[in-house]
């Protein structure tokens, strides 16, 4: 009887913490706008992590590989419209939106290589939170985030080269080089063990374990890595605020916007419009920033953007998804 009630016991304790580290996940918004408040007044607490961005994002495409098998791509194959849809919006909405707000407002050259290479970045894992409080397709969301992940280690290096071009030349092969060292390889080592885990016993706890622990340590990278740009780049912040927060923001605007008008036109259900407009809107900007960061240091503004952008894409994210949970 002891042995039974003692077992009991340690279940609801499992759950509680489970629940805890869920719920930690999913006030990432809160964290991003603590993280970069903090940056902003104690840059000092911060900036010790800049050796660690490029890593730190190696971290994050490995805990989504976690979370995914390779059977999981297999899904791709039942809703290949969706999907293609999804994809589609989210490289040609948010880099045709960059390039001509850039234009716009005649952004000067690290402004616009910024915002044109966030732009141009997949979905990011963030989405897939905000389509779970959407009440939108989750399942849908996270396919999305995963094909225009794969998608992007080729369509940002050569999409960024193509838009950006106007302002300075980018190097599209470097750019490439590194989408294979930090998106591809930690998400096929990911995948390949979260796979080879389903042969071992006990594997449905291994994986409900790393399904929580996850997506929290990506918040946690992803946290760090913005906080620390906002840390470094305070000056340069201040100096370009008006420009900066005014095109990034329409940035999201129009992403959100004509996400969901691109997906009402091709005909899809309520719930299909808003993961499409979620991904569309929200970017990887951890992979933005770690770009920018190692390939423009001589543009002080260009990893700017991206920072911003995290702060942006989930406080709107979160308040649409609040209005739609409403309705």
């Amino acid at each position: 009887m002891d042995r039974w009630l003692t077992r009991i016991f340690t279940l609801r304790m499992l759950r509680r913490v489970k629940r805890l580290l869920a719920l930690l996940s999913n006030a990432f918004p809160l964290w991003i706008v603590l993280g970069c408040v903090w940056a902003w007044f104690q840059p000092s607490a911060w900036t010790w992590f800049r050796p660690y961005i490029e890593p730190g994002l190696g971290v994050i495409m490995l805990g989504m590989g976690l979370t995914l098998r390779f059977a999981d791509f297999a899904a791709v194959a039942r809703e290949p419209r969706n999907v293609a849809l999804g994809v589609a919006a989210q490289f040609l909405i948010m880099p045709l939106a960059g390039w001509g707000i850039a234009h716009a407002f005649q952004l000067e050259s690290g402004l616009a290589i910024g915002l044109i290479l966030v732009s141009c970045c997949p979905g990011g894992t963030a989405s897939n939170v905000i389509c779970y409080l959407a009440r939108a397709s989750v399942p849908l969301s996270v396919l999305l985030t995963m094909c225009s992940t794969v998608v992007a280690i080729f369509a940002t290096p050569w999409l960024t080269r193509w838009l950006a071009g106007a302002w300075l030349s980018v190097d599209a092969w470097a750019l490439f080089r590194s989408m294979i060292v930090v998106v591809l390889l930690p998400l096929v080592c990911g995948v390949t063990v979260n796979t080879m885990l389903g042969r071992m016993k006990n594997s449905a706890r291994i994986r409900s374990w790393i399904d929580v622990i996850g997506p929290l340590l990506s918040v946690a990278v992803i946290v760090l890595i913005v906080s620390c740009i906002v840390a470094l780049k305070k000056d340069a912040i201040a100096g370009a605020a008006l420009q900066l927060f005014v095109s990034v923001l329409l940035l999201h605007v129009f992403g959100f916007g004509l996400g969901y008008g691109f997906a009402k036109l091709a005909g899809c259900r309520e719930a299909l419009r808003r993961t499409i407009s979620i991904e569309v809107g929200m970017q990887n900007s951890g992979l933005g920033a770690a770009l920018a960061t190692k390939h423009f240091p001589h543009l002080a503004l260009a990893p700017v953007p991206a920072a911003i952008s995290a702060v942006y894409h989930c406080l709107i994210g979160s308040l649409l998804a609040a209005w739609w949970r409403r309705r």
